[in-house]
């Protein structure tokens, strides 16, 4: 039984009792997790209580509450049966967004037949050789969409809302569906706050450092040996921005992190590479300028210039978005009061 309360706000609150049965009780044993750590989480969440009786658990709060404790039980249960797992982050997930709710109306998925398939039932989900990836709010829902039904898409908004780690996920699902030959990925090198010059080692060495959380993202979505031969046989890359200069980037997916500290020229050198049969997304936090003062983010530019082109999506994200660590959230909320006073 989970052992947290609820509390009513006021004397005038009426608490609705909502039951639901979960027939497998193996799978019941897993929906509530160890020590009912599971139920906990959607109590703090819901302010609901959830009691089990038998192989029914019953949801206690405000008929609203309830009801939306049954619904995110079902859904993880249902999850269960299909042989998956429930974490910590499936929970969030579910907690965060109506897993059955349509997909938009405005959002045409890709062309290809997997991408057609994963939207079915507005669930949306990124296959890779390692793992389903699952979109844990509306608005990176929204930008997966987009990532398949766009050519070129944007990704604004602060750290910790998934910007980069979806767009790679999304590269590697239509890289192993054979929708792409190749995957590119490109981060300017801009020095925060510390000098490249003073780092040990040869160019490789100074510059593999900014380009570690991409090597992170796919470390999660391919096995080593695999990733590591797709990188020599050179159908993965990963380049500082420069790098890209002079070349047409036909039949790949390119992924340019941290755009907002690219500059106007280097933006439209990097936009101007796109070629036959690619796609681009371009992600940045417009709060995190590393360029000198006075220079320019390329990617307030294209905001400003493109933003008004039909067959380019800008998908902007806020704190609400933020997937790690709940601090995190209240930490990009104190920085944005603070600005504005």
């Amino acid at each position: 039984m989970a052992t947290s309360l609820l509390t009513p706000q006021s004397d005038d609150v009426t608490l609705a009792e909502v039951a639901v049965e979960f027939p497998d009780n193996f799978l019941l044993i897993e929906l509530c997790g160890e020590f009912d750590r599971n139920l906990a989480q959607i109590e703090k969440h819901l302010g609901t209580q959830i009691l089990r009786r038998g192989n029914h658990l019953v949801a206690i709060g405000s008929a609203a509450s309830a009801k939306e404790t049954v619904d995110v039980l079902r859904a993880l249960y249902s999850r269960l049966e299909a042989g998956r797992e429930v974490e910590t982050g499936d929970i969030d997930r579910e907690l965060r967004m109506n897993s059955s709710a349509a997909v938009p109306a405005t959002t045409t998925p890709g062309d290809g037949g997997a991408q057609l398939e994963m939207f079915k039932g507005g669930r949306v989900e990124i296959k890779t050789r390692k793992k389903m990836v699952e979109p844990r709010t509306e608005a990176q829902k929204a930008y997966v969409q987009n990532l398949f039904a766009h050519e070129l898409a944007f990704g604004i908004g602060p750290a910790g809302t998934g910007k980069t780690y979806l767009a790679v996920a999304v590269a590697v699902s239509m890289f192993i569906e054979g929708h792409v030959d190749k995957i590119i990925l490109s981060r300017p090198a801009v020095e925060a706050g510390e000098k490249l010059g003073y780092l040990p080692g040869d160019m490789k060495d100074k510059i593999d450092p900014y380009m570690q959380p991409l090597y992170d993202a796919l470390n999660d979505f391919l096995p080593g040996k695999q990733l590591a031969k797709l990188m020599e046989e050179k159908r993965i890359e990963i380049a500082p921005l420069a790098f890209m200069r002079g070349r047409t980037l036909a039949n790949a997916f390119v992924v340019l992190d941290e755009a907002q500290n690219a500059t106007t020229m280097q933006m439209k050198m990097f936009l101007t590479r796109l070629g036959q049969g690619s796609r681009m997304a371009i992600t940045g936090d417009r709060s995190q300028v590393d360029l000198p003062r006075g220079v320019n983010s390329g990617l307030r530019d294209a905001e400003r210039l493109l933003s008004h082109i039909p067959d380019i999506s800008f998908n902007y994200f806020t704190s609400k978005d933020v997937v790690r660590h709940p601090l995190v959230a209240k930490i990009i909320e104190a920085y944005e009061a603070d600005e504005t006073t």
